[in-house]
């Protein structure tokens, strides 16, 4: 059987033109006509969707937010710094030294809130060095940020409930930022 014998059932039928590309199966250009299957999408080295080339948004909101805690650290330390200082001016001060109500109410507290200060001024450190590794930090780096958020949102419910609410809400959303399935995919994409 020949390609124009009309009774070759993989012939092209008698009395009929080739269709034109436009209906059916489009030519692509440059590509022989039944060769060649389309590539495959990208794939990530850990299976699944391909590997993110620019920060998620939540991501980057939870960076954003880390930003944020570092900022109302500072504020806190700068308050408790103050309040530390004038406690121990008035301490000081002849007219108060005297009085024992105030010094049985202020005792050794001034030591308390400067110990405050200084585990403010360590955590306020701690926190700006893993806000900025969001952008190269691989897996450590991930679960560390989820530590330190938990952490910070424990902190922030018990010695400072009021002042914390903020901290707390912060730290729980950069937890669940960093956590899902966009932080990991972020955290865990291949760098170059």
């Amino acid at each position: 059987m020949s390609y124009g014998d009309p009774n070759n059932p993989y012939g092209a039928p008698q009395g009929q033109q080739p269709q034109q590309p436009g209906y059916g199966y489009p030519q692509q250009q440059g590509q022989a006509p039944g060769y060649g299957y389309p590539q495959a999408p990208p794939v990530s080295p850990y299976g699944g969707p391909p590997a993110p080339t620019t920060m998620p948004g939540s991501v980057s909101a939870a960076r954003v937010m880390m930003w944020v805690i570092v900022g109302l650290q500072v504020l806190g330390v700068v308050l408790f710094a103050f309040a530390a200082a004038a406690l121990n001016a008035a301490k000081d001060d002849e007219s108060l030294r005297d009085n024992t109500a105030f010094q049985d109410l202020v005792g050794d507290s001034t030591g308390v809130i400067w110990g405050y200060v200084g585990f403010g001024v360590a955590w306020l450190v701690f926190a700006a060095v893993l806000a900025t590794k969001f952008k190269n930090g691989g897996n450590g780096a991930r679960i560390t940020i989820l530590v330190f958020a938990i952490i910070t949102a424990v902190l922030g419910i018990y010695p400072f409930v009021i002042v914390g609410l903020v901290h707390t809400i912060l730290a729980i959303l950069v937890a669940v930022f960093v956590g899902n399935a966009n932080g990991k995919a972020w955290f865990n994409r291949p760098k170059y």
